[in-house]
């Protein structure tokens, strides 16, 4: 295939590009892309070393597939663009995931959703991914009417100058700074910016996308998301209100195996979820299973997942897999000369 990866030096282009590899998804001809200050630099991707080129030559070499990872205005004025001259795009942005003729994906959840016509593809928040992982063999077995959710996210969900800060501020360094107050040491109930009703972007992002990927708009959800010091990982408690009677025992079944989902579900021998065990996983972990003592049918879990990876990259890549594997994308003949030369 010939793909191409837009935004290819950022924080989830890179570990676009590790996925790609390490999935051993068929990239014949790679075509990374980045703004115009980085064209002409180069990244690595199996072995090679690749220049990176504009939007406007990756869009006239026609790729097979683009996997977006560069911003909702970029995405809004070129998807469209690579759409147009047959490219599959997959986007990692805001920018399509309400549109209402635009799908919302998460594989394991409701792939079956997508047809060849689907030229623009939405990839969701990396919040809302893990949890409907988690949620979708739940609801599937006991309907799910309300989930309580509060996130306690990485700062590589914000970018690599959120990550230099939290290690400025860890060394005692002057720099620059993402966030409006000192993140080591602290924790923000701030992720994006605040709305009218109170809530932050991030928070109305879960409430709509469960909603949307999971097909049923009856499902209540209410989030407090919050940034936290750590690298590695989004972490989420998640208390859910079911409509029919639960059996414990058979809701960790249900997880164990489920797809994309690793119980660790041991507290007698202090094993639950960790960012530190889901870092540069592609696994969504789930654990703390209890029943909420104050309510009835009601759960009480923990979830956690690399956020750059099942969170955004991952994701991205799974779905152009499913595509191929249904034979939805397929490889274009083209006899286009190749522009792109591996150094």
């Amino acid at each position: 295939m010939k793909v191409a990866v837009v935004g290819a030096t950022g924080l989830v282009g890179t570990k676009m590009l590790q996925v790609l590899q390490e999935r051993q998804f068929p990239v014949s001809h790679l075509l990374p892309v980045a703004s115009e200050r980085s064209v002409g630099k180069t990244v690595k991707f199996n072995g090679k070393r690749y220049k990176i080129i504009s939007m406007a030559d990756a869009v006239a070499q026609k790729p097979d597939v683009a996997i977006f990872s560069a911003g909702g205005s970029v995405s809004k004025e070129w998807a469209p663009k690579f759409a147009e001259v047959g490219t599959t795009v997959i986007d990692n942005s805001s920018a399509w995931r309400m549109e209402p003729d635009k799908k919302l994906v998460v594989p394991e959840v409701n792939a079956n959703v997508l047809t060849p016509a689907d030229k623009i593809i939405a990839n969701p928040n990396c919040s809302t991914i893990q949890m409907v992982v988690a949620l979708k063999p739940l609801h599937d077995r006991y309907r799910i009417r309300r989930v309580v959710v509060s996130t306690y996210q990485s700062v590589t969900g914000t970018g690599v100058k959120a990550v230099n800060q939290l290690m400025n501020e860890r060394k005692g360094k002057a720099g620059d700074k993402a966030y409006p107050y000192p993140i080591d040491l602290n924790l923000l109930p701030h992720i994006d910016v605040f709305l009218d009703n109170g809530y932050t972007k991030e928070e109305m992002k879960m409430v709509h996308e469960t909603k949307k990927i999971m097909g049923d708009d009856t499902i209540q959800v209410t989030a407090t998301t919050v940034r936290v010091p750590v690298i590695g990982g989004h972490s989420e408690s998640i208390n859910l209100e079911f409509e029919q009677e639960f059996d414990l025992a058979e809701v960790r079944a249900l997880l164990a195996a489920a797809p994309g989902v690793v119980l660790v579900d041991d507290p007698a021998n202090l094993k639950y979820p960790m960012p530190l065990d889901a870092h540069d996983r592609d696994e969504v972990f789930v654990g703390r299973l209890r029943r909420d003592e104050s309510q009835p049918r009601s759960l009480n879990l923990w979830v956690v997942s690399d956020n750059l990876r099942k969170g955004a990259a991952t994701n991205a890549v799974q779905i152009a897999e499913y595509l191929l594997e249904k034979g939805i994308l397929k490889q274009r003949q083209s006899k286009a000369k190749k522009a792109v030369v591996s150094l």
